[in-house]
């Protein structure tokens, strides 16, 4: 709040204790403005009185009077006091060494009072003086350091709030902070300090971390918190230490936690108490973004785990909570080829040429398909029928849209667009005006140019790098044959077992490292998976392998490979794949699921599209889940999984659940909504057309009154505007937009006229000067002539948006829509009249001075002498 308005609340509810026998009240000079805020000046006190004291005296006066009360508002007041004497040095620094001893008032009152305008007083001589530092560092900060020691609680608390405050802020200078604040935090997280002073000591020493520099926190800070985290004394010393874990491994990097956090969160995560360990659970993310991937996967994830099946329901609930988060901090942007931009937008990674040499020595190496380019698509020309292609716009291909194939020799071809742009890979290449004939002979005398791919250096030969595949193929079953080995009384193990070592025998067979094969073995191609994750061993693997293909039943390998993947531990991925278990919603927290749902597009984005099988069936279970806050949580999150699944799984996978979405509560579809244009945009053309039979649909609401979904909807429409031909945007958003503007709602009829506007700039961008014609006659027959005066109104609204955001020609404004917006200036509505005086003062009376002269006239007879006097 405003110090001077809470001194004039105060100082209003003491008017009527000073009439009670206190003869200070008239020095004060409060008597001459009753109990109002109003005019009520706190350093009234200063003026001249009967005591013929200079106004730095009576500052004196009344800052060291007996009364309590009296220095409580000298206390208030102490900014407007020092605006008083800032102009002069002299005085500003009597003023200052008056605080300094106020600050040693012996009434608590008085001393909180005191700090409560510290942070405030530190802002005006930031502001104000050239010697800001100094002065601040003498006088200032002395008072805060004391204060964090003072024996009042409520003083300590205030000095406490005001030091947080100060250094968001900026003005407390490093070596302050090493030499005058650090020192008094260590000291009271001694040992042998007292208890409360000491909690507190530490509560506030975690939150000015984050505030300090790395240096400052690693050299004076850090052997401190480590000794705290290990307090057998107070467990509330080590519940603030679990609580704010995380940032202290933020800021000290990698190096220290690794060395001398970690051990110290091992501790704090087997403490006694649930509640240590479920502020572990909590934190767990940012811990992890601060050690390096081997000790994430080898030690983290175990301990994780040991907290995911804690026996406190609390520690279960926090860890469930925080199990996503965690996965999340798997991804890397090398392998999921995406990345995030400063602004929060998910890009994609610039992917590495053929020529770089990327090898495939994983299984996690996008299937082969990381080494792809960018795409955009570029304005093209209408088609045949008159309609455009989408608008400028840029998508990310997918990996199976880049369908890397092998041929004969394992050669990789990428599949890339012609027509928008050529590829120029070698210096030899033609330019783009040799003819047919040319580029014939060209492909008859250059073995290495391709009609479809241009020219292109013959790329690497990878069939070693296949054949270590297919080793650490047999290496991974290898691995999920030791994992079930547990679990043989299960029928459906065996089965799979009994699955798996067949294949792991078929492997061997085929291994090169075989030594004794005595008879030809079918040869077993590298098995390539596609990406919703199934096998996808082309038609002549099979022919050539059909024992195999005998002993591999087809449901039984899918439900194998259902969840196998190596980015994360799979222990993770299970637990999270179990989040949607009602057992779970029974035994841990009843909102697990939504859980699930939120964190869902980051453990996506961690494991990858080539691993979207793996999430696909739980993704669907959450799209399906009865709560209705599950469904909402997805439906906000569906674009950014749409942007990294790509759009080959999101048309298979993710349009069925948006379309299931689009016919939900009003809730659900909000989220959807919000995100349309987002959406849309990463859909191909012929499918994102089908949605403009239903944006209408989004009229239709369960509650009329809802008129923000309304509102949403306009604000979606005048993004989508550039989605589509201008052919579409008639047809069909046209009619959307005029109801909009005729809703109930202002708000929802102001946010309307400008996506009128938008659909006029796209009509006319485009040539179609007829469509906007009949746009222009069907809106002045609706609005213009419209027997009530808001459909007028929003006539003379939309004619100023237009001319504001020159939306249209001004030759066709005048000649199409002036007209009509003239007629509207002998309105009998008032209200019309003003609008059409403010449509009338953008740039359309340049071009018909005369006309918009008589209308001057017109208006200055209604009275509307101000407006009139603009515009001419």
């Amino acid at each position: 709040m405003d110090p001077y308005l809470t001194n004039c609340l105060v100082i209003a509810g003491l008017s009527l204790y000073f009439e009670d026998g206190h003869d200070d009240l008239d020095d004060f000079g409060f008597d001459d403005y009753g109990t109002e805020c109003d005019g009520i000046r706190i350093t009234a006190f200063l003026d001249a009185g009967q005591d013929n004291l200079t106004p730095l005296g009576r500052l004196e006066k009344y800052a060291f009077s007996e009364n309590v009360f009296n220095r409580q508002i000298v206390a208030r007041g102490l900014l407007d006091v020092l605006r008083e004497f800032s102009d002069n040095e002299n005085d500003f620094i009597s003023v200052m060494e008056t605080v300094a001893r106020m600050s040693e008032d012996g009434e608590p009152t008085v001393r909180a009072e005191l700090m409560e305008q510290i942070p405030n007083i530190a802002m005006f001589l930031h502001e104000s003086r050239p010697n800001f530092p100094a002065a601040f560092s003498r006088y200032l900060v002395p008072i805060v350091v004391r204060y964090l020691t003072d024996p009042n609680n409520q003083v300590r608390k205030t000095s406490q709030a005001a030091l947080l405050v100060l250094l968001e802020q900026g003005l407390i200078s490093k070596a302050d902070m090493e030499t005058k604040v650090c020192p008094v935090l260590l000291d009271l997280t001694e040992p042998s300090s007292d208890d409360d002073y000491k909690i507190e000591a530490v509560a506030i020493m975690c939150k000015v971390v984050t505030m300090l520099s790395k240096d400052t926190v690693e050299h004076l800070l850090l052997p401190r918190f480590c000794e705290l985290c290990s307090d057998a004394r107070l467990f509330q010393v080590r519940k603030v230490c679990a609580a704010n874990f995380g940032e202290f491994c933020s800021i000290v990097g990698q190096e220290a936690t690794e060395k001398l956090l970690m051990p110290k969160f091992f501790d704090l995560c087997s403490d006694s108490l649930w509640g240590i360990r479920k502020a572990c659970a909590e934190c767990f993310m940012m811990v992890s973004n601060s050690t390096s991937p081997e000790v994430r996967r080898s030690k983290l994830s175990p301990l994780f785990i040991s907290l995911i099946s804690d026996q406190s329901r609390w520690v279960r609930q926090a860890a469930f909570q925080s199990l996503g988060r965690f996965i999340s901090t798997f991804a890397n942007p090398s392998t999921t080829g995406l990345h995030f931009r400063e602004d929060g937008a998910l890009l994609e990674v610039p992917r590495c040429t053929s020529d770089s040499g990327c090898s495939l020595n994983s299984l996690n190496c996008s299937d082969i398909s990381s080494c792809h380019t960018e795409r955009t698509i570029t304005h093209t020309p209408p088609n045949q029928d008159g309609r455009a292609t989408p608008s400028p716009e840029h998508v990310s291909t997918a990996d199976s849209e880049e369908l890397h194939n092998f041929d004969n020799s394992h050669t990789l071809v990428p599949e890339e667009m012609h027509g928008s742009f050529t590829h120029t890979n070698s210096s030899d290449s033609p330019t783009a005006t040799n003819n047919a004939k040319n580029t014939k002979e060209a492909e008859q005398t250059d073995e290495n140019f391709n009609s479809f791919h241009y020219w292109r250096s013959p790329l690497p030969d990878i069939s070693g790098e296949l054949e270590m595949l297919s080793c650490q193929k047999m290496e991974e079953i290898q691995k999920v044959l030791d994992c079930l080995q547990p679990h043989m009384d299960d029928p459906d193990v065996q089965a799979q077992v009994q699955v798996l070592s067949a294949a792991l025998k078929a492997a061997q067979l085929d291994s090169p490292t075989d030594d004794s094969p005595t008879e030809p073995q079918p040869e077993l191609q590298p098995e390539l998976q596609t990406e919703n994750g199934a096998d996808s061993p082309s038609a002549e693997s099979e022919k050539r392998n059909p024992t195999l293909s005998d002993s591999f039943p087809c449901e039984q390998c899918k439900r194998i490979n259902l969840r196998f993947q190596n980015v994360i531990p799979q222990q993770l991925l299970d637990q999270y794949l179990s989040m949607t278990d009602p057992a779970r919603a029974q035994t841990v927290d009843t909102e697990i699921a939504k859980h699930c749902a939120f964190s869902l597009p980051g453990v996506a984005l961690t494991l990858g599209r080539q691993n979207w099988h793996c999430l696909k069936d739980t993704y669907e279970t959450l799209a399906t889940d009865v709560q209705w806050k599950v469904r909402r949580t997805l439906a906000f999150s569906i674009h950014e999984l749409a942007v990294i699944l790509g759009d080959q799984l999101t048309a298979a996978d993710l349009v069925p659940i948006f379309n299931g979405f689009l016919k939900d509560l009003d809730e659900v579809r909000i989220g959807v909504l919000k995100h349309l244009y987002d959406f849309l945009k990463l859909l191909h053309a012929d499918k994102r057309r089908e949605y403009l039979y239903q944006l209408q649909e989004f009229m239709v609401t369960d509650n009329s009154r809802n008129w923000r979904f309304r509102y949403e909807l306009a604000e979606q429409l005048i993004l989508i505007i550039e989605l589509y031909s201008h052919y579409d945007v008639y047809d069909y958003l046209r009619e959307i937009a005029l109801t909009l503007c005729s809703d109930k709602v202002s708000e929802v009829r102001w946010i309307s006229y400008k996506l009128v506007s938008l659909l006029f700039f796209k009509l006319y961008a485009c040539g179609a000067d007829d469509l906007g014609l009949n746009f222009i006659n069907e809106l002045t027959v609706r609005f213009c002539h419209c027997p009530k005066w808001v459909g007028r109104q929003a006539f003379a609204f939309i004619c100023q948006a237009v001319v504001e955001e020159d939306c249209m020609p001004m030759e066709q404004f005048s000649q199409h829509l002036l007209p009509s917006l003239l007629s509207l200036s002998s309105d009998p509505v008032a209200n019309v009249r003003v609008l059409v005086a403010k449509a009338l003062r953008q740039s359309v009376f340049i071009l018909h001075q005369e006309k918009v002269q008589g209308i001057i006239v017109k208006l200055s007879a209604f009275g509307f002498t101000k407006l009139t006097n603009s515009m001419a």
